[in-house]
């Protein structure tokens, strides 16, 4: 399989990053492509009540997934550095390890998701027009979420030894049967809100045999052996260590934005609708950021592992260059074609007038998160995952939070909801560079000295 793997401890570095990121990218984009088809469904062939009760489940899904897409940068990490330093046996095991960690956390996690819903969503004080629609989804999401689990663990395993295009060409697969199913089961068959998140469960289903597949080819010793979790403690525990943290950050930051929307709940649903249809939108430059902060990351744990601490240093910019152009190019593009993009969801004039104001207001900033994620993912690659996290919760829970709840009690304009995002990203980057830059010399100097086994 090394020809179809981007080892990243030697040749061309930008030349790598752009080989490894681009198909993340990509994939980040179809994964938001088939969330947000369920949402032009739903607003076009249900109404804006329903597309309400989708946006509003799509924070409590957030904060969830978030959780567990953590927990996933510990075991790429660790992978990676194995796979860097060419310990392949060590390797195996620790695929095998994650792989059941995710497996049984998911099954517990579907249990309970399908009794928990009614609860996460009493948290936002979810208005009584769209609440029957949102228990409905989110009940559906939830008994399934065992699959997204397990698939975002093993495509982030994937990711590690440098196979960043087999989670693309699986997500291609899944993007256009998720879209049959949402036709299928919305428009066909009148399901309506349950209709599309059924074709997410049955689509993550699909996903997750098929990149278990792809894992067998890459180690012919890798198969679902709970057993591994006790055989491996060391290695469990490790990715335990490094992905608590970023898993709790992830979660606590989707916990905050619950909270948010207790403030969007204020408004009426047609400022609801419009916001969950640019957060949709949003994702296509937000995603992609979280994409080169991943590409970072298994970039900076290869070379660790190898002890190549100056490719590392190079690799920050070349990323950093990569992320802002893109971030630059798309969001000028959005901005110009707002009205354009809103419409595609829902076509009420409160709604579009609510979804340009939002991109209006957000859109110029993104570079600010560009920042933030591979800031993000080079402290993740050398295994920092415990200040970053706290420096992510004061600048994304903390200061959003007071912001809101002061300009909002000055002045009840939903105009300080979309404000306090790119606050949040801005104070977030912020404080991560200034992290980075006063601890990356002594990283540099730990990862040239490494001696783990």
């Amino acid at each position: 399989m090394a020809g179809r793997t981007v080892d990243f401890t030697r040749g061309s570095i930008i030349g790598k990053i752009v080989a490894f990121a681009v198909p993340i990218v990509l994939a980040e984009m179809l994964q938001n492509l088939y969330n947000t088809v369920d949402s032009m469904v739903v607003g076009n062939f249900v109404g804006d009540k329903a597309l309400a009760a989708v946006s509003v489940c799509s924070a409590v899904s957030q904060m969830v997934v978030g959780f567990f897409n953590g927990m996933s940068i510990g075991a790429s990490v660790i992978a990676a550095r194995y796979f860097g330093g060419g310990e392949r046996e060590r390797l195996g095991a620790a695929m095998r390890t994650a792989f059941a960690f995710a497996a049984a956390l998911g099954l517990i996690l579907s249990g309970v998701g399908i009794f928990a819903a009614p609860g996460l969503l009493g948290l936002i004080s979810v208005p009584a027009e769209v609440y029957g629609d949102a228990v409905v989804y989110l009940r559906i999401y939830l008994a399934g979420i065992l699959f997204t689990v397990v698939y975002n663990v093993a495509a982030g395993l994937l990711r590690a030894v440098g196979d960043s295009r087999g989670p693309f060409n699986v997500l291609v697969l899944v993007c256009a049967l998720n879209i049959v199913l949402d036709l299928l089961f919305v428009v066909v068959w009148g399901w309506g809100v349950a209709g599309v998140s059924a074709a997410t469960v049955v689509s993550q289903m699909v996903a997750v045999f098929i990149v278990s597949f792809r894992l067998k080819k890459h180690d012919g010793s890798f198969r679902l052996a709970f057993g591994e979790l006790s055989r491996e403690r060391e290695i469990l525990r490790r990715v335990i260590s490094i992905g608590m943290p970023a898993g709790m950050q992830n979660c606590l930051i989707s916990f905050s934005n619950l909270f948010v929307w207790r403030y969007i709940s204020g408004f009426d649903a047609a400022a609801m609708a419009g916001l969950g249809a640019t957060q949709r939108i949003d994702r296509f430059v937000a995603l992609p950021c979280k994409g080169f902060g991943m590409a970072q990351t298994t970039f900076v744990s290869q070379n660790v592992g190898a002890r190549k601490v100056e490719r590392v240093k190079h690799g920050f910019k070349s990323c950093l260059l990569l992320s802002l152009t893109y971030c630059f190019t798309v969001s000028a593009v959005l901005f110009a074609a707002a009205p354009y993009c809103i419409r595609l969801f829902n076509d009420a004039p409160a709604v579009v007038a609510a979804g340009i104001d939002m991109m209006h207001v957000m859109l110029p900033f993104y570079g600010f998160m560009a920042l933030r994620e591979v800031c993000l993912g080079t402290l993740r690659g050398y295994g920092d995952t415990r200040v970053p996290m706290i420096l992510s919760l004061i600048g994304m829970v903390v200061l959003r939070q007071l912001y809101l709840a002061v300009a909002l009690a000055l002045d009840h304009r939903i105009i300080h909801v979309y404000v306090g995002y790119p606050l949040a990203w801005a104070a977030t980057a912020a404080l991560t560079l200034g992290y980075y830059l006063a601890k990356r010399r002594r990283y540099e100097a730990m990862a040239s000295l490494r001696t783990e086994k």
